[in-house]
């Protein structure tokens, strides 16, 4: 096994190294020389497009056509796009995968999940007048150099806005790069002009001359985190400068007269030069080293290194960890070293195993965690394996020792080791995968159609794996040529009992793909009516949906489906859906009662519910500012009941409640002129007798009895309440000179009572001559005549009653215990 440091490079004091990942990426009929490729960030998909400026051997009509193809890391083919739209200006990724391709016109793609889908959208009307010169992307937008020179950004994918950014001069532009909003001071994307000899930074406000005059600059280049940015000078030169342009770092010579076809930074720390067939590794200090190849070479960076990529091979390079540099570094004296070493000679049962660990012994714990993070950036499954085990090793001699670091990294590795396999083509390094995060893995390996290793990844890291089955599932949908019905079985078969699986997103899947039965049948499996409905009404199944929402008892489920129908069917198609749904019925009926009267008279009328037609008619009527329309209301009411003879009853209300209406209007301009002019509109016929007597118009009060039979009783109680409430006593007395009263005298008496007249009160008491003569006596000691109460007792010979009186009035003095105890003597002597 060859050395870990066989493939290293000293450049300045720093280490790097070059991976092989792949052989045999492509085949030797494929001219990479005349494609552009474009790499995703960590180590994703290529992304390979003609380019149409170069002379192709013609292979046949078939390979005469344009596509872009999406191939992994390791040369295997993902997926293969036609393309026919136009001359491509820009091809790019997003951290999450999505590819995005620009024409000269402005119209771009956003294809997502590598599946050939895409989502588009324009740059504006500008670009399509103008046309597209070039883009430059970063992890979530880009921007795109117009002919004119205007710059125009989209920020977001998910949202894409254009926007224009400040005008720079309309010189020819001789390169330019991008600095990401993440690492901008502005904290908006800003883009480095090489314009003429000079550079001008230009963000959404303000295009600033940096006063550069080394230029014209051919190449310009930014590092992943923006700390330094590279310029390529005509005279081929390389200048290092700081990311606030404050500081020149350092000026490399190429002595190299043709212009290099690219420069990209290799991580933060050193820039890559790339001709045809060679590089150039350029690190801090203007130290460098070369690298040559035997064919056509492309650079695509990434966020800690750089991918090398040609017909033969696929390599990374990048710097040497420093842990990794710790271990392996020629005559390393640290601990991690000793560790690795200690282990070699334990396994040969060398005493001098044993001697190595008391050396290291006060720094053993950080040994074994060098070694852990060591293992974690190696490539090399042997030496993963012996990192490992020198850290086992260690850390079993230590007392204390805590093994989470240990255990994580290697099931890190495991998966690692399973993603870099070619088939699989994801050379993912330690510090990628930590930042991509595990999930985005899965979700990698499933665009990629790996099902089972991403279900074994997901099993082994315990995470969900919903999503890679509801994936699954909408790929069969896609492609399988089985009849419909064999196809849902086989995912309800798959699905079974798999928890978190989303039918709906399955079903929404295959009505895309025109399969509209096979789609309802999925959903019927899908739990969550809130996920069904809306695909249903998408795929118009109104009535299933609606039958859906009734079913899970949301109303506001329920109101959104009904309201999505109200706007497709004619009204009376309308009601017949829901008139053999009682629940959508009555949520129609209270929703309508406060928000659509029309539409609640038109389904009373489509269901023939006259009384309930009549009643919202009586409540609008009811509500009406002024008489003319509430008698409208009233009448068309009486209308709506006309042919209903069970009905009649209520029929003969409404037209009452009409009449009482007119009377009132009439008696309202009758006594408009009186000091007791009042409103009488509205009332209540019971009210308006009241209004009437209290008022002193008891003929009209009369008219209303008389008009609308109101019983003697009830016109009783309403006349004596009204003359109480209106302190008219004299009319009150004169009633008690009626021989005959409908509810009896005692209510007079208590009302009257009640207002405070003890007076006219007590006229009332001598005509209760249905009570008992208690009860006489007691009401003339409520109204304060005790006297005639003693006098009550006196003439009925109720000796005990009447000493009840005198025990009252005894020791008072006055005239009143005189005339009682005079009537006490008296009846004591008889």
């Amino acid at each position: 096994m060859s050395k870990p440091t066989a493939n290293w490079e000293k450049v300045g004091d720093k280490f790097y190294r070059k991976v092989q990942l792949y052989t045999a990426v492509f085949d030797q009929d494929l001219e990479l020389e005349n494609y552009f490729v474009v790499g995703a960030p960590y180590s994703g998909a290529l992304a390979i497009f003609r380019d149409e400026e170069k002379l192709h051997a013609f292979r046949g009509a078939r390979a005469a056509k344009s596509t872009i193809d999406i191939y992994s890391c390791a040369g295997k083919l993902i997926r293969r796009i036609n393309w026919d739209k136009g001359t491509i200006k820009g091809l790019g990724w997003s951290d999450d995968e999505k590819l995005l391709v620009v024409t000269e016109d402005g119209a771009v793609r956003c294809y997502y999940h590598l599946q050939g889908d895409f989502v588009p959208f324009s740059l504006g009307h500008e670009s399509e007048e103008i046309g597209v010169h070039s883009c430059k992307f970063y992890s979530s937008g880009f921007v795109a150099l117009l002919n004119n020179n205007h710059l125009i950004t989209v920020s977001n994918y998910d949202e894409p806005r254009p926007k224009l950014l400040a005008l720079p001069p309309s010189d020819p532009v001789v390169s330019w790069a991008i600095i990401p909003p993440a690492y901008s001071l502005s904290r908006s994307v800003e883009v480095i002009l090489a314009i003429e000899k000079t550079l001008y930074v230009v963000d959404a406000t303000d295009a600033e001359d940096r006063a550069f005059s080394a230029g014209p600059f051919k190449h310009i280049s930014v590092s992943p985190r923006a700390e330094f940015l590279a310029f390529y000078t005509e005279d081929g030169k390389v200048w290092v400068v700081s990311g606030d342009w404050s500081e020149k770092l350092s000026e490399y010579s190429s002595r190299v007269r043709t212009v290099p076809k690219d420069m990209q930074w290799c991580g933060s720390n050193a820039v890559a030069l790339a001709w045809e067939d060679e590089l150039h590794l350029i690190g801090p200090k203007s130290a460098a080293t070369k690298f040559y190849y035997d064919s056509f070479l492309h650079l695509l960076p990434d966020v800690d290194g750089i991918r090398l990529l040609t017909n033969d091979v696929c390599e990374y390079i990048q710097k040497v960890p420093d842990e990794t540099a710790d271990v392996f570094r020629l005559g390393s004296d640290a601990p991690a070293a000793h560790l690795l070493e200690a282990s070699t000679l334990l396994d040969q049962k060398s005493p001098k195993a044993d001697d190595l660990i008391q050396l290291i012994r006060p720094s053993l714990d950080e040994a074994v965690d060098t070694c852990v993070r060591a293992a974690g950036h190696e490539y090399n499954i042997h030496w993963q394996k012996a990192l490992l085990k020198a850290a086992s090793f260690g850390k079993s001699v230590l007392d204390l020792y805590s093994s989470d670091d240990f255990v994580d990294m290697c099931d890190t590795l495991r998966v690692l080791n399973a993603v870099r396999f070619y088939e699989i083509g994801l050379p993912l390094s330690y510090d990628q995968f930590k930042r991509l995060t595990p999930e985005k893995l899965i979700e990698r390996l499933t665009n990629r159609d790996e099902y089972l290793l991403a279900l074994r990844i997901s099993a082994y890291l315990r995470l969900p794996t919903d999503k890679i089955y509801v994936h699954w599932a909408q790929q069969k949908v896609r492609v399988s040529t089985d009849d419909e019905e064999s196809i849902c079985r086989l995912i309800v078969k798959k699905l079974h009992g798999k928890v978190g699986v989303s039918f709906e997103e399955i079903a929404r899947a295959a009505h895309d793909e025109g399969r509209v039965r096979l789609a309802t049948e999925l959903l019927n499996y899908e739990p969550r009516a809130g996920k069904q409905v809306p695909l249903l009404l998408g795929m118009k199944e109104d009535t299933i949906a609606l039958d859906k929402a009734i079913e899970s008892g949301d109303t506001d489920l329920i109101y959104h489906v009904l309201l999505h129908i109200r706007k497709k069917l004619p009204l009376a198609s309308f009601f017949r859906v829901i008139n053999t749904r009682p629940i959508a019925t009555a949520l129609i009926e209270a929703s309508a009662w406060s928000q659509d009267r029309d539409l609640l008279k038109d389904l009373y009328y489509q269901d023939d519910r006259r009384t309930d037609g009549a009643s919202l008619l009586v409540s609008e009527a009811l509500s009406q500012p002024s008489l003319t329309p509430a008698l409208e209301k009233l009448k068309s009411a009486s209308k709506y009941l006309h042919d209903a003879k069970d009905l009649t009853f209520t029929r003969t209300q409404i037209d009452d409640a009409a009449k009482l209406l007119r009377l009132q209007e009439t008696f309202e301009k009758d006594l408009a002129s009186s000091p007791t002019a009042q409103k009488f509109l509205g009332l209540s016929a019971n009210e308006t007798i009241f209004a009437l007597t209290a008022a002193g118009h008891t003929k009209r009060a009369a008219k209303v009895v008389s008009e609308f039979k109101i019983p003697e009783k009830t016109h009783a109680w309403l006349r004596l309440r009204a003359l109480v409430s209106a302190r008219r006593w004299a009319d009150i007395e004169d009633l008690a000179k009626t021989k005959k009263s409908a509810i009896g005298w005692e209510p007079y008496f208590n009302e009257v009572l009640a207002a405070g007249n003890t007076r006219v009160a007590g006229v009332f008491v001598g005509k209760c001559t249905g009570l008992g003569v208690r009860e006489r006596v007691e009401m003339w000691g409520k109204c304060g005549m005790v006297v005639r109460g003693a006098e009550e007792a006196f003439r009925a010979k109720d000796g005990g009653l009447l000493g009840e009186v005198w025990e009252g009035v005894k020791g008072r003095g006055g005239e009143e215990e005189r005339e009682v105890g005079r009537l006490v003597g008296l009846l004591g002597r008889k």
